[in-house]
């Protein structure tokens, strides 16, 4: 059959609610597969016209089905944890290596890597400099996905990602961060934080499925230009609850938790030209105000 005539199969790795939405913009036009290691996932899946493929990216061996599959695949799955490194991202690109690889090959990144830029504004051209061994496993992710690319010819786009919302998204709004009465950095020591709805999100993966350039990278946030407090107390607003306490960074280093610092302690505006001019996406939910309220 001539490849014009052949149905589009897509393969979701790391099909949770990201790629739940993936394949509800795709069900019509492309065979759907997922990758799960959960047999109680299959019926979930399958009731959203998703075939499972059983496969665990922690054990390579169990991939060498998914070559020649799709031709098409978005990578979510996060790396796993321990290391500087991302052996999940390594498996799966060297089984689909094997036989007739993809056409085009989407991996969801972090803006973690572009790391604190202390207000300073983030380009796609701008060197990589991550603090975190989370994001030091993504940029080892990336460098695999952009030579599986150049060694195969798949088109591969990178998606840095920042902070993803929707209220449909379990956690994914301020709102129960305000009820538990969580502390905001003062304006003085307050930081730029990113976000990109959720559906936007889905919708930058299709397109960049079909648009994007080889190798590229693509800032997949919104055009809102906040600081966290800021928006903390925009949310509240909305919401009709009090507004956080602000705290001085040394007030904050002693009453909260490591892993809220971490995401304090970095701030960057991110620039999303790149992805309305290449991959030609018109934001749904252009601000945070819009979207949370949708």
């Amino acid at each position: 059959m001539p490849a014009r005539f052949r149905r589009e199969r897509l393969l979701l790795v790391g099909c949770g609610d990201i790629g739940l939405r993936v394949a509800a913009l795709l069900r019509p036009r492309a065979r759907l597969l997922a990758l799960t290691s959960s047999p109680a996932r299959v019926p979930e899946l399958r009731a959203c016209g998703i075939t499972a493929l059983h496969g665990n990216l922690d054990e390579p061996a169990s991939l060498r089905r998914l070559s020649g599959l799709a031709n098409r695949v978005v990578h979510l799955a996060p790396p796993p944890e321990g290391n500087d490194g991302d052996p999940r991202t390594k498996a799966l690109t060297r089984a689909l290596r094997l036989r007739s690889p993809p056409q085009s090959f989407v991996y969801g990144s972090t803006s973690g890597v572009y790391g604190d830029l202390q207000g300073g504004v983030a380009t796609e051209t701008r060197a990589a400099n991550p603090y975190t061994s989370r994001a030091r496993r993504r940029i080892d992710a990336e460098n695999r996905v952009r030579h599986f690319g150049r060694a195969t010819g798949v088109r591969s786009a990178i998606l840095r990602i920042p902070g993803i919302y929707a209220p449909n998204r379990v956690g994914g709004t301020p709102r129960e961060r305000l009820l538990r009465g969580t502390p905001m950095l003062c304006a003085a020591d307050d930081v730029y934080t990113n976000h990109i709805h959720a559906d936007d999100l889905a919708r930058t993966c299709v397109a960049a499925l079909w648009r994007g350039a080889p190798q590229r990278i693509y800032n997949t946030n919104d055009d809102s230009c906040q600081k966290m407090g800021e928006y903390f107390e925009m949310a509240a607003d909305l919401y009709g609850l009090a507004r956080p306490q602000r705290l001085t960074r040394a007030e904050a280093q002693q009453r909260l938790p490591l892993a809220l610092l971490s995401f304090m302690s970095e701030s960057r505006r991110m620039d999303n030209a790149r992805l309305k001019k290449e991959l030609r996406l018109k934001l749904r939910y252009p601000t945070v105000a819009q979207g949370l309220v949708s």
